[in-house]
């Protein structure tokens, strides 16, 4: 692990190649899994007020199930995370393209220019899930079957996990802790090629 700012990082994310292929997964992130996307309780709120925007964008089930059980759900480790469809597969927030290919309905809002929250930071980074410890916030890389595709795809492309995720990372982190973590990946890969 590295220390880099109150940010425990693991190895991992400098060392692994990754970059999402929808072509080939289909975005089954949205899909599977064992509960819904991670969210802060800032996010939740941003969902709910934008609440009209988004749902023009989705099918009248996911709607009914929102304004069933609200706009967020807590998991069984106790956090806050996106609602689940009745067959708890996709999250209710996840649509459908003609192709099969799920995508994410607040984010096609914002796409839109409806409104100005992209999505969960949890989907956003992922495959990196954070977690936050006493003095520092742990960064881990998320390894699942369903992004084969995406190790195959950023191997071939010599994509390192932060380099890939650089958006996310800004996002959540800013410029500066980015721009330092930056120079300690390139010094990484250097000394451990």
């Amino acid at each position: 692990m590295i220390i880099h700012d109150k940010t425990l990082i693991s190895e991992e994310i400098f060392e692994e190649k990754f970059v999402c292929d929808l072509k080939a997964c289909k975005g089954a992130c949205c899909v599977e899994g064992d509960g819904g996307a991670p969210l802060t309780k800032k996010e939740a709120k941003a969902i709910e007020a934008n609440w009209d925007k988004i749902k023009k964008h989705l099918d009248p089930k996911p709607i009914a199930i929102v304004e069933k059980v609200g706009f967020s759900t807590i998991g069984v480790d106790g956090s806050l995370e996106t609602p689940l469809m009745e067959n708890g597969k996709e999250c209710v927030y996840t649509i459908f393209e003609d192709d099969g290919t799920a995508k994410c309905g607040i984010e096609k809002a914002y796409r839109e220019g409806e409104i100005d929250f992209l999505k969960p930071i949890s989907c956003h980074l992922y495959p990196i899930r954070t977690h936050q410890l006493p003095t520092f916030e742990a960064i881990n890389y998320h390894k699942w079957g369903i992004c084969k595709d995406a190790c195959s795809l950023g191997c071939e492309l010599k994509v390192p996990i932060f380099k890939f995720l650089k958006d996310p990372l800004i996002r959540k982190y800013g410029e500066d802790w980015y721009k330092g973590l930056v120079l300690i990946g390139e010094e990484y890969l250097k000394n451990n090629s």
